[in-house]
């Protein structure tokens, strides 16, 4: 059972293995959404992530015979390295299977806190499969991820945390994968004060939990499609459905492409670096139907590796119109592309790509193609460079940019 007296536990042996994590205040998400908005910052954690907290707490509730057989887990990542840190901190070995497509920073952080990684399966579900397999052959004692009420314990301290320091809170905004986190944090926050909102936030292409509480009972998903990997979950856990029934007041889901909207905000605006699971509380943000209520969006992890991170940064400038392409047709003669790049310059945007094609029409001298990539400082700034083109009888045609 999640009881107060469990949770007040949890949270006294947690504190040997977390950091502080203060509420962030967010004045640029406050004014956009009219509501005072704060981050709890858990990707400032020592292993990335709040995993550490249900990770440790579940280890501590284990008898020294159950840890001396050795551990093992299913991850995407961040439950991964707090196992393996936790398992660090209690001298006891620690086997961790992670899906295939487990980003490489996360595969190297487990690692580097001495756990044996295995790679099995494109999903979590897979990799969990095969992790109960292996605690059943070689008598492991088996660390589930999230589908554990003394894990989801663990993980309602962040709840404490809040109250603390946030006494009159209305709502609190967590990312939902197998609900671990969820049953937790809406327990405890149910628990300290029943009036307390908490909405779980599922990326769109992975939402078990959303389909379950309509289904009224957990369903398995044919299948999940996210850029959000920490939370790419076909089933939420059945143990601790029950409580999110009973505790979560409604799921939100959001879009991958929000998700990538989203980091760049936090960049820009916080300088802080969020995974894409961390992110969808941020993303739910700018869709609150309510207005004057004291918000705080629990920033679940910052475990995000430098190729991934490139990738969405590129994809974000382009969502954004930052980075725009156009296709212009002029004739083939001397100056026009210099005619071209001064009418870019005047109206201050910056060519970052050319590609300058003779053979669109076999009258060349009626007109070649020239595709120009470009910064610009947004969609109005974009708008005003095609004008100025247009106006110069360029024909300008905007394109699908691809860096």
């Amino acid at each position: 059972m999640l009881t107060l007296e469990s949770f007040e536990e949890a949270s006294e042996i947690v504190k040997k293995v977390t950091q502080e994590t203060k509420l962030i205040k967010s004045s640029y998400f406050s004014d956009l959404t009219g509501n005072k908005i704060f981050f709890k910052p858990e990707n400032m954690q020592r292993t990335g992530a709040y995993k550490v907290r249900g990770a440790y707490y579940k280890i501590s509730t284990l008898t020294p015979e159950e840890r001396e057989k050795g551990l093992i887990t299913a991850s995407a990542g961040n439950h991964a390295q707090g196992v393996a840190y936790a398992a660090n901190k209690f001298g006891v070995k620690a086997v961790i299977v992670m899906p295939t497509t487990t980003p490489l920073i996360k595969v190297e952080r487990t690692k580097s806190y001495g756990a044996e990684v295995i790679l099995k399966g494109d999903v979590y579900d897979e990799a969990c499969e095969y992790a109960l397999s292996l605690a059943q052959e070689e008598g492991y004692t088996f660390i589930h991820p999230f589908d554990d009420p003394a894990v989801a314990t663990g993980q309602g301290t962040i709840a404490m945390e809040i109250i603390q320091e946030l006494p009159l809170v209305d709502y609190i905004l967590v990312p939902v994968g197998g609900g671990g986190l969820a049953t937790g944090v809406a327990t405890l926050a149910k628990l300290l004060n029943p009036h307390i909102k908490v909405i779980g936030v599922e990326p769109a292409g992975a939402a078990c939990l959303r389909a379950s509480l309509q289904k009224g009972e957990v369903v398995t998903l044919p299948q999940v499609n996210t850029i959000a990997d920490g939370t790419a979950v076909q089933t939420p856990g059945e143990k601790i459905f029950p409580y999110l029934q009973e505790n979560l007041d409604r799921v939100m889901t959001v879009e991958d492409n929000e998700l990538i909207v989203a980091f760049l905000d936090m960049v820009e605006n916080h300088k802080m670096i969020v995974e894409n699971s961390g992110l969808l509380t941020v993303a739910a943000l700018r869709h609150l139907d309510f207005k004057n209520k004291k918000v705080v969006a629990i920033l679940s992890g910052g475990n995000m590796d430098v190729i991934t991170m490139s990738s969405v940064v590129q994809h974000g400038l382009i969502q954004r119109d930052r980075i725009f392409t156009v296709s212009v047709l002029i004739p083939d003669k001397p100056g026009e592309l210099v005619r071209v790049a001064t009418i870019i310059a005047k109206e201050q945007g910056n060519v970052i790509k050319l590609d300058h094609n003779q053979f669109v029409s076999t009258n060349r001298n009626a007109a070649v193609e020239l595709k120009i990539t470009m910064e610009a400082f947004g969609t109005e700034h974009k708008n005003t460079i095609v004008r100025a083109l247009e106006e110069a009888g360029c024909r300008p045609k905007v394109i699908r940019t691809s860096l």
